[in-house]
């Protein structure tokens, strides 16, 4: 016979998750750890955030990699790491949560995907200050733009091999060439 486990609050998730070794992001009462990243996953991500850090400096936007954690209030606290967050709004200053990005990026990974493609993509579009959400795939050259329009819905643009993504919320265009440039697909 199984126990149902039982389900944490948000608070409880948040003193657990400081005192443990592994991450784990937070969904309708559970933690669930958070699996090691491919190196492909770690090349597209840290080529991202290198070129996003550096486009931002000196400017009052900060860029966080997968070790900062986001929080949403609007769906129940649902905690996340996201791959790659820009957080442009000062105001939002607690030093390891943050809650109001104007971007998100994932890469996406075989076990992940369906997560980021479903879960992540509704829970994140209920962030008010969010602009852009980034899907990058790992096994192959695409890239899929989710950006918010003038009435608060949200379109989908799917790029490819020559194609440049334009990052609107942070004034960058990176060619999907140099996203993919030590990745060997």
């Amino acid at each position: 016979m199984f126990a149902r486990q039982p389900d944490l609050t948000y608070e409880e998730y948040l003193t657990y998750e400081q005192a443990s070794p592994t991450k784990h992001e937070f969904f309708n009462g559970e933690a669930f750890a958070m699996a090691g990243a491919s190196e492909d996953h770690n090349l597209i991500v840290g080529g991202l955030f290198s070129r996003i850090w550096n486009h931002l400096r000196g400017k009052p936007c900060r860029v966080f990699s997968s070790d900062m954690k986001l929080t949403i209030a609007a769906a129940d606290n649902a905690t996340y790491y996201p791959d790659v967050m820009v957080v442009c709004d000062r105001t939002d200053s607690d030093p390891y949560i943050k809650q109001k990005p104007c971007l998100l990026i994932e890469v996406l990974s075989p076990s992940t995907a369906l997560l980021d493609r479903r879960e992540k993509l509704f829970n994140y579009q209920k962030l008010e200050s969010l602009q852009e959400y980034v899907l990058v795939s790992q096994s192959e050259v695409k890239v899929d733009l989710y950006r918010r329009d003038d009435d608060g819905g949200w379109l989908v643009q799917s790029l490819g091999n020559a194609d440049n993504l334009y990052l609107q919320s942070i004034d960058l265009a990176i060619a999907l060439s140099e996203i993919y440039e030590d990745v060997e697909l």
